[in-house]
């Protein structure tokens, strides 16, 4: 079948399950984006700047299984970057594309605008390609195969991948596939995944303390359902660590809490660390997850599902698609005696005392109480995040948060692209105020899309974090008071946001109270002392500096 570059393109996207691709407008793309405009079931939507559209598509791959970011060549290209590579270290499947300089100026040399103007076309490929699991300029000769392996690279690694498309060739035809893009992993080869599930479950029947380590990926790769299947099955405890949080149920009577290392809950490293069956989703522990690199695994009993492999006490089961192995242990584990049911939990935030400011050691569990099953919870990195971690989720909610990247202002354009990815499900922003500013215009993205989100600022006049870590009186810390009720109506005047404002517990009541029953989006501001912090917070801050200064650091006095 003879197809349009483009349209090919925009036929393989759709079959991988794009409805919108967010980005930038720019001269070596806007061919590109005409052939959008005129492809059925797939729009453009375009933000205010190629780092928001970055963070945007990784939000959308957060809730759709996969993303799709437009640039322009260099400028857009490299603005985007460092949304590309918090997708790479979060591990988000994202098609990032870039519209190129037409392919017979690339190929002669020319000297062009958005280059170093010497000829090298190669640099910007090269400097994305250190951050994605595939980068590659496609051509007429390579469209179809090229197009095709990426996608593929993209779903089954869950990492970005970076395609620049000349803006002379996305109009010309090429023979193409006529069978849709398929998605589906390949299959196990047979005898590897019957040997791992026959030692699995062999290692599983003799253990007495059985439990399960859930990160990120488990997330990623789609195993959630299974696992939390296997968990309730076999009627075995699991933790998660605060880049995993709210991969399986929080609110389960299986669910310990989050392993932290040295720093973990009470009851939960102790758990983990003597179990004598560990089931783990391939952990990447950075300082912050791990109490400063104090987590003892126990390796002799560790069972960890990576993506197309399993790892038993450190013997590795190649050629496996995990879910099938997944599919197996349910089909074969035995069912464990279920215990007493038991009674709901009845969720309930402290009683508000209506005249005491608020504080964080009040306001977290009062927010999370907030919260309804099935939400899209987003926090931002930080005050939010850390203020949340120890709040049990309610049931089916989905987190995101940059956990391991932990770049600020992630989370307002994730709010769009998740938001844009699920339409139907609530969306309950949790942003600082310093964090807000670095990516403030994208909330005129969302209201220009009639999005409808609950965003709560915690205004304390600058970056919390980074007082308890150093400077806490300093002017490097501060940010402007912006009057942040007045945003909406400057960037749609005909918004339909409500905006609602708290400093006291009572302000905090009445303004949840008409949230809830509100049919309308709503940006909820609230004041809080510049040096109060969550608990975790006034720990992570000292360990931080002692980790990055050391002893003869500007915290420490100097001998």
């Amino acid at each position: 079948m003879r197809i349009t570059i483009g349209d090919f393109f925009l036929s393989r996207l759709h079959d991988a399950g794009i409805t919108e691709i967010i980005g930038v407008p720019g001269d070596f793309n806007l061919n590109f984006i005409e052939q959008i405009d005129a492809f059925d079931g797939i729009r453009f939507v375009g933000t205010c700047n190629e780092l928001n559209a970055a963070y945007a598509a990784d939000g959308y791959a957060r809730s759709r299984g996969l993303g799709a970011l437009l640039t322009t060549y260099g400028v857009g290209e490299l603005s985007a970057l460092n949304g590309i590579a918090g997708s790479a270290a979060e591990h988000v499947p994202v098609v990032s594309i870039a519209g190129a300089p037409p392919l017979y100026a690339t190929e002669a040399r020319y000297d062009l605008h958005h280059s170093m103007a010497d000829g090298d076309f190669r640099n910007m490929l090269g400097s994305i390609g250190q951050f994605t699991a595939a980068a590659v300029r496609i051509t007429p000769h390579n469209a179809a195969e090229e197009i095709d392996r990426a996608l593929h690279i993209a779903l089954r690694e869950k990492r970005p991948v970076h395609i620049q498309l000349p803006s002379d060739i996305s109009h010309l035809t090429i023979e193409a596939p006529t069978t849709p893009f398929s998605a589906a992993w390949p299959s196990s080869d047979p005898e590897r995944l019957q040997a791992a599930a026959e030692r699995i479950l062999e290692l599983f029947a003799a253990a007495e303390r059985p439990a399960l380590l859930i990160d990120l990926d488990a997330d990623r790769h789609g195993f959630a359902s299974r696992l939390q299947a296997f968990a309730e099955r076999t009627r075995t405890p699991y933790a998660h660590l605060t880049s995993g949080k709210g991969v399986l149920n929080e609110q389960s009577q299986l669910f310990i809490g989050t392993y932290n290392g040295a720093n973990s809950a009470p009851g939960v490293r102790e758990a983990i660390e003597q179990a004598d069956f560990l089931l783990t989703t391939t952990p990447r522990f950075i300082e912050g997850n791990s109490g400063a690199f104090t987590q003892q695994l126990p390796q002799h009993a560790t069972v960890d599902f990576g993506d197309q492999h399993v790892s038993i006490h450190g013997e590795d089961y190649n050629g496996i698609t995990v879910l099938e192995l997944l599919d197996l242990l349910l089909e074969r584990v035995p069912a464990a005696e279920a215990g007493k049911p038991a009674k709901p939990a009845v969720r309930r935030g402290p009683r508000p005392r209506r005249d005491s400011p608020l504080t964080h050691e009040r306001l977290w569990p009062r927010l999370a109480h907030f919260l309804r099953p099935d939400d899209v919870v987003i926090a931002e990195a930080g005050t939010s995040s850390i203020g949340l971690g120890p709040q049990p989720l309610p049931a089916g909610a989905t987190y995101i948060n940059s956990g391991i990247w932990g770049s600020i202002g992630f989370t307002l354009p994730a709010l769009l692209g998740s938001q844009l990815a699920s339409p139907e499900r609530r969306h309950v922003l949790f942003i600082g105020d310093g964090s807000f500013q670095l990516t403030a215009q994208e909330l005129s993205t969302i209201l220009r899309e009639d999005l409808a989100p609950i965003i709560v600022l915690i205004n304390n006049r600058g970056y919390t974090i980074e007082r308890w870590i150093l400077g806490m009186n300093s002017a490097y810390n501060d940010v402007a008071n912006w009057n942040y009720g007045a945003l909406a109506k400057v960037f749609k005047p005909d918004t339909t946001m409500e905006f609602h404002s708290a400093a006291t517990e009572g302000e905090l009541e009445e303004a949840l109270a008409a949230i809830e029953v509100s049919a309308h989006g709503s940006f909820l501001e609230l004041h809080l002392d510049p040096e109060d912090a969550p608990a975790g917070l006034r720990g992570f801050g000292p360990m931080t500096a002692e980790f990055d200064y050391g002893p003869r650091g500007p915290r420490n006095a100097q001998l």
